[in-house]
């Protein structure tokens, strides 16, 4: 189990809080985060326990997700936090101010999205409104929304994609219900920004991965390899490998994450990727193979059918703007996957 007492998550923490993002801009300040125990949003939580242990920010910290005995697991039990146990697609009645908000409530996964379309539409859209609904009653200073890059959908003759670039998507395409509804999120961002003055951002995440990430049954390629290699087992491909992927530790998606919440430009979106280590998933898994140390192979395994994922193909993001922050990935791919299955229990290869 990941928690924050986790010796891995204690070395990332440290390592973020040393970079020279304006935390004191926190001091005294009331943060919520939805959809608390996902991977990103427990790293954000994480994040603002340390700055209150470490730099005496005294920083409020609520939490909002489904089940408290998961958020009991994830953070013990911490001064200056409260639990908002209940849906996100339920209005959030805190009845005090909410300085800051990190939406991330949702699910991502390919499992969901096949299983539960109408789930992921409703904690996109209807948790959004719900959170901006709080940020209007709150006079919220930001909210920052997790979004995805996927809300680019096909963009074809670039070779970068910015902030302004839009392709296409397909409404009737039923795997399209997870970046449709972010993108709807995003006009609902706007819409209350326009109509109330609620300061947003919105992240276009590609690609996080570290301690906490979901293994079991997730389905995205990242997962799915590092479930493998965590149980020691063949690493499976569902593909020849030969497509081109760029993964982002999860420190440093959070670093982006706190420099867009205290330094972005309101209403503005920002791709958060990193793009300096592009990799074939075939190398990824020759990659983790090393790494775990176990005498296992690299397995092509296709499936019939792939509902659920993304069916074109990768085009880089440009980070040009969040760059303009401060921002730039510090953790190397391959430290990223040690820490990553040093967190899992694994012994690996340094």
């Amino acid at each position: 189990m990941i928690n924050y007492q986790h010796p891995q998550v204690q070395q990332d923490i440290a390592e973020l809080t040393q970079q020279a993002i304006p935390w004191h801009e926190l001091k005294d300040k009331t943060v919520l985060i939805t959809g608390a125990t996902g991977m990103l949003a427990s790293y954000v939580g994480f994040t603002l326990l340390y700055l209150n242990a470490e730099l005496n920010l005294n920083i409020k910290i609520l939490l909002l997700a489904r089940n408290q005995d998961r958020l009991a697991q994830v953070y013990g039990n911490q001064k200056n936090v409260e639990w908002l146990v209940q849906d996100v697609c339920a209005p959030i009645n805190y009845p005090d101010t909410v300085d800051y908000i990190f939406h991330a409530a949702g699910a991502a996964s390919p499992y969901y999205i096949v299983n539960d379309p109408v789930g992921i539409i409703n904690a996109n859209v209807q948790g959004t409104q719900n959170a901006l609904e709080l940020a209007r009653r709150s006079n919220t200073k930001n909210v920052v929304f997790a979004s995805t890059r996927e809300v680019y959908g096909k963009v074809e003759g670039k070779a970068f994609i910015n902030e302004q670039d839009m392709g296409t998507l397909d409404p009737l395409n039923a795997r399209d219900c997870y970046p449709e509804s972010k993108r709807l999120a995003e006009a609902l961002l706007m819409a209350y920004y326009t109509q109330h003055h609620i300061n947003f951002n919105s992240l276009r995440i590609a690609h996080s991965y570290g301690p906490g990430m979901q293994i079991e049954g997730d389905g995205r390629v990242m997962s799915d390899l590092i479930n493998d290699a965590v149980h020691a087992r063949d690493i499976v491909l569902k593909s020849t490998g030969e497509a081109e992927r760029a993964f982002c530790y999860i420190t440093d998606a959070v670093s982006g994450i706190f420099r867009v919440m205290l330094q972005g430009e309101p209403s503005h979106a920002y791709n958060l990727a990193n793009e300096q280590e592009t990799i074939r998933i075939i190398d990824l898994a020759h990659l983790l193979q090393k790494i775990a140390n176990k005498d296992k192979g690299v397995v092509i395994d296709i499936p019939q059918h792939q509902a659920g994922y993304a069916n074109f193909g990768r085009t880089a993001l440009d980070t040009t703007k969040i760059e303009h922050l401060g921002w730039g990935p510090q953790v190397a791919l391959a430290d990223g996957l040690t820490r990553t299955l040093t967190a899992f229990g694994m012994e690996t290869r340094s």
